[in-house]
């Protein structure tokens, strides 16, 4: 008889072993229910986006002076290409937004809805409920945005003034939830999204000509196409980091004392963004973390937390494009995010929908778990207590003994975050490192394509192939399961250079992929259907980024290859590096693919890139 979802979230409390053996039974075949759950929310969710690029040609026909991207970029950053509602609960997280294009309401924030309706002359409802009509009204906001921002602004400039965030304010913190707003659009295109029927074209972004360079130290910009000659970049007061290929400040040239956004004092990697709802905790010690998700975007909830009609605010907010993070209350306060549980309880706010899994990306996943890992070491609390079971879809109120769980867990609320998406196991796993075992399998492209969501053109190393070429999900051929990663490799036709092909896990950024340790090898399947390939892999080992010698794979079938993180033998220098794997953990930088030059167009496939210890 299956145990009720209550029970399975206990059991490990009270149950002898046949049961703790039924209970895992039981919290399998929910787990498999979730997968497949997930699965159908995201075919679904790409049949719907097959529609909508014909409906961004068609706004930037009627606004040619629009800049190519924004608008898919716009709808990546607000809804990922879904449909929202604009449907809120009480004391919301994040101010309501509608359509494809996450156009904003009122409500303390800047009418998009009304603005837009007036520009066009059709009706509130058209804008809200029509995909159509969402994104002409956003393409018509960003039109008049572009004649008040003149014709000298910058594309940051251009989403800033079209921004929606809070209309009651323009003080520095607003212009921070604005910057970031910008910099998360031209992210987007910059890296290229190619997931579950979401296809925005690559578009390196030059980004110093975009942001100031304490703005792009703040969002940790990818500031850089590598210079392969050199390993870097220098700008004066500056300097890019050869791991994860950002712009940081050198000592003394960032942090200005009139500079609103501070990092802080409390956890180190986050930025401070100051909230005023807040209250003393009146001697209660912390015991307890909360997790949220926002049902809004990252920007736009750090402009609610400054003004809202709830007084809602939270500890920390993570984005999910890349996990940055901002706290808005210190911990030794209660943030107001969890009603009558406010006084013992850290809350995490975590960007996105709990309807749309996409938004719980690895970057978020491990951003948050590492701030986590922090809160059980300064306040005690400990990491083995957090939920390791299914997920829920509405409110389940789970025993006081376990300290790390959701808002909908938590007794005396009415909300259902972070919902069925949450993956709890995944993120036990990366709370509690080492409690999955001798493999940890990093991408099965089973439900999504997991860290590989950016073009295999992207990044200046990547040279020979044509932007033309593609890399998505394909279920027609594996070789675990039934999906793999399909890379459609086209050359480009205006040089006969060699193939390099640097295809980016994680999007090039370090804090994007998981972490396992260097006593381990790491490898992944492979299919090519053309001779002469070589393979290799990158890796981040935490002060520069190794390169493993090549392996030969041959063609028209599966081969599976491997590197071992501990030999030196199998490790080149490569951006910074000495031709060996220092750190004691790693991570999966990118999948090289190398040949001589080709006219033809070459079909490649991975599958199941995983770590295996040695």
């Amino acid at each position: 008889m299956r145990h009720s979802v209550m029970a399975l979230a206990v059991s490990a409390l009270l149950c002898t072993a046949p049961c703790l053996a039924a209970a895992r039974a039981d919290g399998a075949a929910l787990a498999n229910e979730r997968d497949a759950a997930v699965a159908a929310e995201q075919a679904g969710l790409a049949a719907a986006r097959r529609e909508y690029p014909a409906l961004f040609a068609a706004a930037y026909q009627r606004y040619p002076q629009l800049p190519a991207g924004l608008l898919e970029g716009i709808a990546y950053v607000q809804s990922r290409w879904a449909m929202l509602d604009g449907q809120t609960e009480a004391a919301a997280e994040s101010p309501s937004a509608v359509g494809l294009m996450g156009l904003y309401n009122g409500n303390g924030f800047r009418d998009q809805v009304g603005a837009a309706a007036k520009l066009l002359n059709v009706s509130r409802g058209q804008i809200e409920r029509d995909a159509y009509w969402n994104v002409m009204g956003a393409a018509a906001l960003l039109a008049e945005a572009r004649i008040e921002a003149g014709r000298s602004a910058t594309e940051a400039d251009l989403l800033r003034a079209y921004a929606g965030q809070n209309s009651v304010r323009a003080d520095a913190i607003d212009a921070f939830a604005r910057e970031s707003f910008a910099y998360d659009v031209l992210l987007s295109l910059d890296r290229g999204v190619d997931d579950n029927g979401i296809r925005i074209a690559a578009r390196p972004i030059a980004w110093e000509t975009q942001f100031s360079p304490d703005a792009l130290v703040r969002q940790r910009a990818p500031f850089v196409r590598l210079d392969l000659s050199r390993g870097s970049v220098e700008v004066d007061g500056y300097r890019v980091d050869p791991v994860e290929e950002v712009l940081k400040a050198d000592a003394g040239s960032s942090g200005k004392s009139e500079d609103p956004v501070l990092n802080s004092t409390d956890y180190g990697p986050a930025l401070w963004v100051a909230s005023p709802y807040y209250h003393g905790r009146g001697g209660t010690a912390i015991s307890a973390v909360a997790i949220h998700t926002m049902q809004g975007s990252y920007a736009g909830s750090i402009s609610w937390f400054q003004n809202n009609p709830s007084s809602v605010s939270a500890h920390y907010l993570i984005r999910s494009s890349d996990g940055q993070v901002t706290q808005m209350v210190r911990e030794a306060q209660a943030a107001h995010h969890i009603g009558s549980q406010n006084n013992y309880t850290l809350g995490i706010e975590h960007e996105g929908y709990v309807n749309n899994a996409a938004w719980y990306t690895t970057a978020m996943y491990n951003a948050s778990s590492a701030l986590t890992r922090h809160f059980c070491s300064v306040h005690g609390i400990n990491c083995a207590t957090a939920y390791n079971g299914p997920a829920h879809s509405g409110i389940v109120v789970l025993s006081s003994a376990i300290k790390i769980k959701g808002h909908q867990h938590f007794p005396d609320n009415t909300h259902t975050d972070p919902g069925i998406n949450w993956d709890w196991p995944r993120y036990y796993g990366l709370l509690n490192p080492g409690s999955g075992g001798s493999t940890v399998v990093l991408d099965t492209f089973e439900s999504s394509e997991g860290h590989f969501t950016s073009t295999p053109a992207y990044s200046g190393s990547t040279t020979g192939i044509d932007a033309s070429s593609t890399a998505e999900r394909n279920c027609t051929i594996a070789k675990v399961g039934s999906c793999s990663e399909h890379l459609s490799l086209v050359d480009n036709p205006g040089n006969t250079q060699a193939w390099s092909v640097r295809f980016l896990s994680g999007g090039g950024a370090a804090g994007s992929n998981t972490s396992v340790a260097r006593n381990g090898r790491v490898g992944f399947w492979v299919y090519v259907g053309g001779s002469g390939f070589s393979v290799g892999v990158g890796v981040d080992d935490g002060a520069a980024t190794e390169r493993s010698t090549l392996r030969a794979v041959a063609a028209n079938t599966w081969t599976y290859v491997e590197w071992n993180l501990a030999d030196a033998a199998q490790w080149d220098a490569w951006v910074g590096g000495n031709g060996a794997i220092d750190a004691a953990n790693v991570t999966l930088d990118a999948i090289w693919f190398e040949r001589a030059h080709t006219t033809f167009t070459v079909n490649a496939y991975i599958d199941e890139v995983q770590w295996r210890s040695n």
